[in-house]
C-alpha cells in the first residue's frame, strides 16, 4: 500500500526534475521480471518491526559516526548505497541496503552476502537493473504505482528511501547517521563537479520529504547529523540509553 499523500509528492518530483513517469513505469516492469520479493519482505519486517533502527547515509558526518556505529553490532542498520563501501571498509555489515545501483557495484555485491538489498527502479537506471540477479534476497521498489513484486514505500533518494522503508515496517525508533542534506557532498558519494548542483537539489528535496514524513510518523525520530524538522537532534553519547529504552 502506497503511503497516503505520496502520489502528490511524486508529481512534485516529476515536475521539479523533469522526469518521465513512463520511463519509471518501464523500469519497474523490468525489475519486476527479475526479482521475487516474498522472502525479502518477511525478513525485513523481522529486522525492523518494534525495534530501534540505525539509518546510515553517506553525508560528510559519516566519518565521525563510524567509531560509534561499531559499538552497536546488534542494532539493525539500514544503509544508503553510497555509504556501503565505507562501512564495509570499517568492518560494519549492513543489514539492509537501499540502492538504485549507481554506486560501487562490487561493494553492493559483497554487502548482499549478509544484507537484504532493496533495489529501486527509475527511468535512468534501466540498464543497471539486471545486476539485481546477483542478490540472493532482493526487494524491488518504485516511485510510481506499485504492482507485482514492486513496492512503493515513498522516498526519492537512497537516503530518504531508507527512512520511508523503516517507517513503513514499524521501527519504534529511527536514528539517522551521515544524513546531512547540506551543501557538501560526502566523499563516498560518486558525484563529479558537474553533477554537484543537481545532487544538492536532490538532497534538499530528500530533506523536505523527511520533514513531511515526520509530520505523519508515529515512530521516534532522531538524528546525529544535521538538524531536520521533526527529528530530535541527539549526541553520540546519548545512543546507548536511547536504544535500550
Amino acid at each position: 500500500m502506497t503511503l497516503d499523500g505520496w502520489p502528490k509528492k511524486y508529481q512534485e518530483i516529476l515536475k521539479k526534475f523533469g522526469y518521465d513517469v513512463r520511463k519509471d513505469i518501464k523500469a519497474a516492469k523490468i525489475l519486476n521480471s527479475i526479482i521475487d520479493n516474498r522472502l525479502a519482505t518477511t525478513n525485513i519486517e523481522r529486522k525492523i518491526k518494534g525495534k530501534p533502527v540505525f539509518v546510515i547515509g553517506a553525508g560528510p558526518s559519516l566519518g565521525q559516526a563510524i567509531p560509534h556505529l561499531k559499538k552497536f553490532k546488534e542494532i539493525t542498520k539500514i544503509v544508503a548505497d553510497s555509504a556501503t563501501p565505507i562501512l564495509l571498509e570499517h568492518g560494519i555489515k549492513p543489514d539492509i541496503v537501499v540502492t538504485d545501483l549507481d554506486g560501487d557495484l562490487d561493494a553492493l555485491k559483497k554487502a548482499s552476502n549478509n544484507a537484504i538489498m532493496v533495489v529501486h527502479a527509475h527511468g535512468d537506471n534501466m540498464r543497471c537493473l539486471p545486476f539485481a540477479h546477483f542478490f540472493k534476497r532482493c526487494m524491488g521498489t518504485t516511485q510510481s504505482e506499485p504492482f507485482g513484486n514492486i513496492q512503493n514505500y515513498g522516498g526519492f533518494t537512497d537516503g530518504d528511501r531508507c527512512v520511508f522503508l523503516t517507517r513503513h515496517f514499524g521501527a519504534n525508533k529511527i536514528i539517522l547517521f551521515g544524513m546531512d542534506f547540506g551543501f557538501r557532498v560526502g566523499s563516498s558519494s560518486k558525484t563529479n563537479r558537474r553533477d554537484k548542483s543537481i545532487k544538492i537539489k536532490k538532497l534538499r528535496m530528500a530533506k523536505s520529504l523527511l520533514e513531511w514524513l515526520a509530520s505523519k510518523n508515529r515512530s521516534g525520530l532522531y538524528t546525529t547529523s544535521s538538524p531536520i524538522l521533526g527529528f530530535r537532534k541527539i549526541r553520540f553519547a546519548d545512543l546507548q540509553g536511547l536504544v535500550r529504552t
